[in-house]
């Protein structure tokens, strides 16, 4: 029965919003849960059936199925978008989503790592082998632009403007950003350049990603993962550590330091300030230890 409805629904974001297969699937699934949930009704309802209060029990229902909150909210995130498809496309006459409240969100503090640690998790690299130097300007590049995985593994040579500093991300949404990049960073993308991937043939459509694996193929999410969590535990950190923990890093560093916050959340490419905002309460022991040296009433 929902079948038309889903397949309007993702020609409609693929064509009239523009989005990338990546995250129409994940609308996609969004629905898919819905009508999961709707399956388990003895006459599961169409879309212009479901009411306000009908949408409230399915959230019920995800949350006992114990998906955390920002799960929930993703979800429905999702599920308002495909309303506001329906009642463009007047498959529903009024909303049933315009009074649906996602659960508050818990702010978790990201995991961070010092600056010494994330030098010794870059001085565990093996420079002997080809990946050595390719590793290097990886991690190298995500503490220097503090890049989403997504963006790395899909940074592009012509992308590159080292000879200026800078280098042109495409993030969230396809927007791309103009992110600083770092003299050891830019230094070893030029040595990775010219003495490793010189000596791989690139795949028919890879000619231009930057990072290549032994296939000439472009590297993908997990296997950035393995390569962080292996140097982690060569350089005998603890800690789960991710490329995420190398964003996180970045902006803690460039927060604790006195950076503005609008340019933070310009070089990470967030769309709200409030975002950003976050790495203003990350570590605790920084903010105590600026009191003690800098604030004449503070007793410890």
């Amino acid at each position: 029965m929902w079948e038309p409805y889903k397949k309007g629904y993702k020609a409609w974001l693929q064509l009239e919003r523009s989005l990338s297969d990546h995250s129409t699937a994940a609308y996609g699934r969004d629905i898919e849960l819905l009508t999961r949930y709707l399956q388990l009704q003895p006459t599961p309802p169409r879309p212009d059936e479901l009411t306000t209060e009908s949408l409230r029990l399915f959230i019920h229902w995800i949350n006992e199925l114990g998906l955390s909150a920002s799960s929930q909210s993703r979800i429905i995130s999702g599920i308002k978008s495909f309303f506001r498809y329906c009642v463009l496309e007047q498959i529903v006459t009024t909303d049933p989503t315009t009074l649906l409240e996602a659960p508050k969100r818990k702010r978790t503090l990201p995991d961070t790592l010092s600056f010494e640690e994330i030098e010794s998790m870059i001085a565990a690299i093996d420079l002997s082998k080809p990946e050595g130097t390719r590793n290097k300007a990886i991690l190298e590049t995500l503490y220097s632009c503090g890049l989403r995985v997504s963006e790395l593994i899909g940074l592009k040579i012509s992308q590159l403007y080292l000879d200026l500093d800078y280098i042109r991300v495409r993030g969230k949404g396809d927007k791309e950003r103009l992110v600083p990049i770092g003299k050891e960073a830019a230094h070893f993308i030029k040595l990775y350049r010219e003495q490793v991937r010189t000596q791989l043939t690139p795949v028919k459509g890879m000619e231009d990603i930057l990072f290549l694996n032994k296939r000439g193929s472009a590297l993908s999410r997990i296997m950035v993962f393995y390569i962080i969590r292996d140097l982690a535990k060569a350089a005998g950190i603890g800690k789960s550590v991710s490329p995420h923990t190398f964003r996180h890093s970045f902006a803690t560093h460039l927060v604790e330091g006195g950076a503005d916050l609008r340019a933070v959340q310009e070089m990470l490419g967030h769309a709200s300030i409030t975002t950003t905002e976050i790495y203003t309460h990350l570590d605790r022991d920084f903010l105590r230890k600026t009191l003690e040296q800098f604030h004449p009433g503070f007793r410890p």
